[in-house]
């Protein structure tokens, strides 16, 4: 069942069997340079176990990002809760497997998600956070609208966060 669909995409929940294809993206140590490292395939199996319990509590989560024309499974995207400077906010978030980078598939999902974000789920604002070197992630916030909110730190690294408003969207 997808929960979103883009002229390119389906958005649907992860599950068990997609830890395989999700590995592509969460193993892959230039993917993921801007976090502690790769992820393990153990790690690979607690993120998706992590989404499906979003699923229940928050009726979000990052979802499976699909080509709609193949049926290939691409990385994830989706609407997570995340502390930004202790606070805790709904944050646009997206994983995509380095074969189908600068194809804009990050930005259409991730414009798919703030929709959805305000019209279906009704938050006021919604939020992207990355570190400062990762430029790639805080130009896809930028092209869906999203405009710097404050630098903080997490982890004993300085992030930066972005935001979107509803009423900026009408």
């Amino acid at each position: 069942m997808y929960i979103i669909e883009t002229e390119r995409l389906h958005l649907r929940e992860l599950t068990i069997e997609d830890q395989k294809d999700l590995a592509k993206v969460l193993s892959d140590p230039v993917a993921m340079q801007h976090y502690n490292g790769p992820f393990s395939q153990e790690k690979v199996r607690d993120w998706i176990l992590w989404n499906r319990d979003s699923y229940i509590k928050n009726h979000h989560g990052l979802w499976a990002v699909i080509l709609k024309d193949s049926n290939e499974f691409i990385g994830d995207c989706g609407i997570t809760m995340q502390e930004i400077d202790q606070e805790l906010v709904p944050e646009i978030g997206f994983h995509i497997i380095r074969d189908y980078w600068n194809k804009g598939y990050a930005t259409e999902a991730a414009q798919a998600c703030k929709e959805y974000a305000f019209e279906v789920l009704e938050y006021p604002e919604i939020y992207s956070y990355t570190t400062l070197s990762n430029i790639p992630s805080q130009k896809v916030a930028e092209k869906i609208g999203m405009r710097t909110y404050k630098v903080f730190e997490k982890n004993d690294v300085k992030q930066i966060a972005q935001k979107a408003t509803n009423n900026e969207m009408r």
